[in-house]
């Protein structure tokens, strides 16, 4: 049984930084992908950033690169997203989900190709 668990998130103001925890329980597994995936209140599902396992290769949405960095420390089997120069926009609950499987560019971002989910951790961003 695969278990993901968020923690970190929290009220910052505007321009402040963030880093976003997720803790995963992985049995037997060799190649996976843990994805960050956020949603605004009534709006879809979106795909964050992911981290393979298999090389580490990264992936980002469009509109974090460059302010939002996905890492790993595969002994503490633990995903970070570290999260600068937050904006109001980025106000939503952050999901943490493992696709078994190797990531891809053209995939990676689509919420139904990862099988395992977290609960879920909110993140303000408001002065």
């Amino acid at each position: 049984q695969v278990q993901l668990v968020e923690s970190g998130g929290v009220l910052v103001q505007p321009g402040g930084s963030l880093r976003l925890s997720c803790a995963y329980s992985v049995i037997a597994l060799r190649w996976y992908t843990i994805g960050w995936f956020r949603q605004a209140p009534g709006k879809g599902r979106v795909g964050v950033a992911c981290i393979s396992s298999a090389d580490g290769s990264t992936y980002y949405g469009d509109s974090v690169k460059g302010r939002f960095t996905i890492s790993r420390d595969s002994a503490k089997n633990t995903v970070y997203l570290q999260m600068n120069s937050l904006k109001p926009e980025d106000t939503a609950v952050y999901y943490c989900a493992l696709d078994l499987g190797s990531a891809s560019e053209t995939g990676w971002y689509v919420p139904w190709e990862y099988e395992y989910w977290g609960q879920g951790t909110q993140v303000t961003v408001s002065s």
